[in-house]
């Protein structure tokens, strides 16, 4: 075998392990990423425990559990230690609930209907706690992220919040069914408790899944004035892809 043969049989050998090195999830990084980028979807179940919503489920055909959504959001993390992150983080959820008068009809027999909006939209600043460390260094430059990472989360910040009714309802005074749009919405400031794991897929992407709880509760405007503050807290599930650079 000549020398030339020879270093190419070596390289069709040891040419597979090294791309698997470069783009698996066994493979490195040129130095601890600095930033990530999270896009996560789930699950938000509001805890709906304040009295206008059990006003609303008391009067109308909509229950609290009703008001589950989809929930779609984002988080951008920066390096602030091995193991720990800042993370800025927006996210956006909500419902439509079409319901009817439990006890009343129109003058014809028909039922009195009217949707229910209730969106809420978490903006927040906190700190992204690694339990385990999410990679090892190899010499100086080389950075392999740890395939599972489980993690804790917590920060503050502020959220916005929108509760319409729009339909018919009636006068209880008079007894009379008029049509009306009805809305409240502000700000609020809030707080969050998460937790998670990262999966690695490959060296820049991983696989996010989060339990997360956010507190919240503001005060009720325009037409709902009267009500206690609004109860904005709930849990949610997501999951996202995680970009490392």
């Amino acid at each position: 075998m000549t020398t030339r043969t020879a270093v190419l049989v070596a390289f069709l050998l040891t040419a597979p392990a090294a791309i698997q090195a470069q783009v698996g999830g066994n493979g490195y990084l040129f130095g601890r990423p600095r930033a990530t980028f999270t896009l996560r979807g789930g699950f938000a179940s509001p805890t709906a425990s304040s009295d206008v919503f059990s006003f609303s489920a008391k009067q109308l055909t909509v229950a609290k559990g009703d008001f589950g959504s989809a929930a779609v959001g984002a988080d951008l993390g920066f390096r602030v230690s091995d193991r720990l992150d800042l993370q800025f983080s927006a996210a956006s959820m909500g419902r439509n609930v079409n319901s009817e008068f439990r006890d009343w009809v129109d003058d014809d027999d028909r039922p009195i209907e009217q949707r229910t909006s209730f969106r809420r939209a978490p903006v927040t600043a906190g700190l992204k706690y690694f339990l385990t460390s999410p990679g090892r260094s190899l010499g100086r430059l080389a950075w392999v992220p740890s395939k599972f990472t489980p993690y804790v989360a917590g920060g503050g910040g502020a959220m916005w919040y929108s509760f319409r009714q729009s339909g018919d309802f009636v006068d209880f005074k008079t007894l009379k069914v008029f049509s009306s749009n009805l809305s409240s919405s502000s700000w609020a400031p809030m707080a969050y408790g998460a937790g998670g794991i990262d999966y690695s897929l490959s060296p820049h992407l991983s696989l996010t899944t989060e339990g997360r709880y956010d507190y919240a509760r503001a005060t009720m405007n325009n037409s709902f004035e009267g009500f206690n503050r609004i109860d904005l807290s709930g849990l949610s599930a997501n999951v996202g892809l995680t970009v490392r650079f």
